[in-house]
């Protein structure tokens, strides 16, 4: 058995600080780096680069809409054209902070809506593998299961990667409850650790209804500006590893 274990870093920017990048780095095997759009800046790529190359953590594009001001979290109707352009150029700063730390941009996995509008949104969707396949066709995409953007990744002949949430509730057909609702965000790390150890062991997780749900995953995401983020990312490695699952990077 084995997993990757992932999480959204490097989201402080200008003084601002969100998370604790450096313990996460610690527990994860991969991390998805914000590349200056809903957060993070040259600066704090530069830092959260180099602590995961040296960690030998792998690092993702958290690529999103540029939007500060609702952390990337707005659905924003761009032009696919522009979408394109803007998501190379966010692939390109963080390859460039990679380069200097000694390590490379392995994947990608777009944050927040414009993670959710690549599930349905043809233009959108087409427009974050469009940009993949002319940066480095070779990086997988990384997201949910069967939607838009893994069948025009398919397509394009870029892979994907099916990731679970360690701390947010699933629906009896597999979705994610939206963050609006309650119950929809979990909290214990104990309860949340004790989830994902039956979903890699056993390819299940129970839902919200409390049925028993299918869910299939090669990545863990735990949320890096969560409260609570590193004691559930702790929790929830030590159980994996206690019942003989390797944690390791997707990638190469």
């Amino acid at each position: 058995m084995r997993i990757d274990l992932n999480a959204d870093l490097g989201e402080s920017w200008r003084g601002r600080l969100l998370g604790d990048d450096e313990a996460l780095l610690g527990l994860v095997t991969s991390a998805n780096i914000a590349c200056g759009f809903h957060a993070g800046d040259a600066v704090t790529m530069a830092r959260t680069t180099a602590l995961a190359s040296n960690g030998g953590v792998a690092v993702g594009a958290h690529v999103s809409y540029r939007d500060r001001d609702g952390f990337g979290r707005t659905f924003v109707d761009v032009d696919p054209r522009v979408l394109r352009d803007e998501v190379l150029d966010q692939l390109g700063a963080l390859a460039d902070a990679c380069a200097a730390a000694g390590t490379r941009v392995a994947y990608v996995k777009p944050h927040g809506a414009l993670y959710h509008a690549i599930c349905s949104h043809p233009g959108q969707a087409g427009a974050v593998v469009a940009a993949i396949s002319s940066f480095d066709a070779s990086l997988p995409l990384l997201g949910l299961p069967d939607t838009v953007a893994t069948r025009l990744a398919a397509d394009a002949g870029v892979r994907t990667v099916v990731e679970a949430f360690a701390d947010r509730a699933y629906t009896a057909d597999g979705g994610l409850v939206p963050r609006g609702v309650d119950g929809a965000v979990l909290h214990d790390p104990d309860l949340v650790a004790d989830r994902m150890l039956e979903l890699v062991t056993t390819g299940m997780v129970e839902a919200v209804d409390g049925t028993r749900v299918a869910v299939s995953a090669e990545s863990i995401c735990v949320h890096g500006d969560s409260p609570g983020a590193v004691a559930m990312a702790r929790t929830v490695r030590a159980r994996l590893q206690a019942a003989g699952v390797v944690l390791g990077p997707f990638t190469p």
